[in-house]
C-alpha cells in the first residue's frame, strides 16, 4: 500500500513557543509513522514576535508562509490549501487528506497515524477529529452538535452548571471519549481536523467571510450538506494549551464571536430560527451590560474594565 500523503496546516498568530512545541511534536510523530508522507504548511499571520523566523531557521522541512497581514483564521488557511494543490486550476496533485492544527497543540504519540488510517479504512467519512486535552490533562470537550436556540439561550443565559455538559448544550457524552471507537459528531474543533481531499475538492475551501470562530463549523456544516459525516476518533490524542482559566476582557474577540455567529445563523438557519436568535441575542446583550455594571458598583469591575465590556456588547447590539 502507497503511504497516505497528508497535508498539516498550522495557522500561527503571536505564540512563537507554543508553535516550536507544535512542530517538535509533529516531526516526532511523523517519524513514529512510516505510512504517512506529509507536507508541513505554516501561516504565520505577520507575528512580531519572531514566530516566522524561528520556523525559517528551525525548521527547514517546513513548507512557511509569512503574512504581511494577519489573514484570521479562514484565510489563513485557505493559503496553506491552495499551496498544497486544492481550489487552483494548476495541475497539481493534492493530499490525499489535510489536518488543520492549531499551533498551541501538542501531538501524542500515534496520532497522526490513528487519524490518517481511520480516513483510509472509512472511505465514506469525510473527516474525523481527536480527543483533546487541555495542559494540565482535564477534558475538553472537541466536537459538538451544531448550535440551536437553546444552546444560544444557554451560551447567553447559564443555568444549572449540569445543562452545559449536555446534549441541550451542543455535547456529546464524555463516556464516548472514553472509549475506544470512533462516533459520528456534527462538527470538530478546528484544533484538529483532519478532511478528506475529495470532500475538500467537492465543498470547497473554508468560507473567508469569517474571521475568527465558526470557520470550522461552517465547514463540517458543508461537509454533511454534501453527504460526508465526520467523527471523533478518542484514539487520537493531542493536548491542547487553550487556556481555560479567567482572561482579561478583550472586546474585539467577543465581537468576532458574535459576528461569526450571526453570519452561521444567516447561512443555515431558518427566517423564524434567525429572528428568535438575534432576539436572544439583543436581550442577552442587555443583560451582560447591566451584569457588569452590577459587578463595577461591588469592586469586582474597574472603570476602564466596564467601560470595555460595555463598549463591546453595545457593539454586538448594533451588528443586529
Amino acid at each position: 500500500m502507497d503511504p497516505m500523503r497528508l497535508g498539516i496546516v498550522i495557522v500561527s498568530y503571536h505564540v512563537r513557543e507554543l508553535l516550536r512545541g507544535c512542530l517538535e511534536s509533529v516531526y516526532a510523530d511523523l517519524n513514529r509513522s512510516p505510512g504517512l508522507q506529509a507536507t508541513v504548511v505554516v501561516v504565520d499571520n505577520a507575528s512580531t514576535d519572531g514566530s516566522a523566523e524561528m520556523v525559517a531557521s528551525e525548521f527547514p522541512w517546513v513548507t512557511l508562509h509569512a503574512s504581511r497581514e494577519n489573514l484570521g483564521f479562514a484565510r489563513g488557511n485557505n493559503l496553506a490549501l491552495r499551496s498544497l494543490g486544492f481550489d487552483s486550476a494548476a495541475h497539481t496533485h493534492p493530499p490525499d487528506a489535510v489536518l488543520l492544527l492549531n499551533p498551541d497543540t501538542e501531538v501524542q504519540p500515534g496520532a497522526l497515524a490513528v487519524m490518517s488510517d481511520f480516513l483510509a479504512g472509512n472511505p465514506h467519512a469525510g473527516g474525523c477529529g481527536a480527543r483533546l486535552n487541555y495542559g494540565d490533562g482535564s477534558f475538553q470537550h472537541s466536537a459538538f452538535r451544531f448550535p440551536g436556540l437553546m444552546q444560544l439561550f444557554l451560551d447567553l443565559f447559564p443555568l444549572h452548571p449540569r445543562l452545559l455538559e449536555t446534549r441541550l448544550n451542543g455535547r456529546y457524552p464524555r463516556r464516548l471519549y472514553e472509549g475506544r471507537e470512533p462516533f459520528a459528531v456534527d462538527f470538530v474543533l478546528g484544533a484538529a481536523l483532519m478532511v478528506r481531499a475529495q470532500a475538500i475538492q467537492q465543498v470547497g475551501l473554508l468560507d473567508e467571510g469569517y474571521f475568527m470562530y465558526a470557520e470550522e463549523m461552517d465547514w463540517c456544516h458543508r461537509l454533511h450538506d454534501a453527504g460526508w459525516p465526520l467523527y471523533l476518533v478518542p484514539t487520537a490524542r493531542i493536548t491542547h494549551y487553550e487556556g481555560r482559566s479567567a482572561r482579561q476582557f478583550r472586546s474585539a474577540m467577543t465581537v468576532a464571536l458574535w459576528r461569526s455567529r450571526l453570519r452561521y445563523y444567516n447561512k443555515y438557519y431558518p427566517r423564524w430560527k434567525r429572528q428568535a436568535a438575534r432576539e436572544l441575542l439583543h436581550w442577552g446583550m442587555r443583560v451582560k451590560i447591566m451584569r457588569a455594571r452590577k459587578h463595577h458598583r461591588r469592586g469586582l469591575l474597574s472603570g476602564p474594565a466596564l467601560e470595555e465590556e460595555v463598549r463591546a456588547y453595545r457593539q454586538v447590539l448594533a451588528l443586529l
